[in-house]
């Protein structure tokens, strides 16, 4: 059974940083796609980065620049580095293992991310 596990969410002022961890259980690293994505109240999901097995890396425009992926494959986990965070940051945080072999989707619970001063 595969498990994802988020953490690290909370508050943070504009400007400031903060650094979000996902661990994956239940699966092999080498198979997934490890993806950060976020979504507010009444809008869509979106992708805001992710990372593959040997380090690739992809970024939405928004967040370039500001925050940072990164893996950990002896550990099944990925990283989300957030700096200078801005308020339209706020929003719930979600880690996805995708499966690259057959596209299916693991979700983690979400963590909330909160941008104000």
């Amino acid at each position: 059974q595969v498990q994802v596990v988020e953490s690290g969410g909370g508050l943070a002022q504009p400007g400031g940083s903060l650094r979000l961890s996902c661990v994956v259980s239940g699966i092999i690293s080498s198979s997934i796609i490890m993806e950060w994505f976020r979504q507010t109240t009444g809008n869509e999901r979106e992708l805001v980065a992710n990372i593959n097995f040997i380090g690739a890396k992809n970024y939405a425009d928004s967040v370039k620049g500001r925050f940072t992926v990164s893996r950990d494959n002896a550990k099944n986990t990925v990283y989300l580095q957030m700096n200078s965070l801005k308020p339209e940051d706020t929003a719930v945080y979600y880690c996805n293992a995708r499966n690259r072999y057959n596209a299916r989707n693991y979700w983690g619970q979400g963590t909330q991310v909160t941008v104000s001063s």
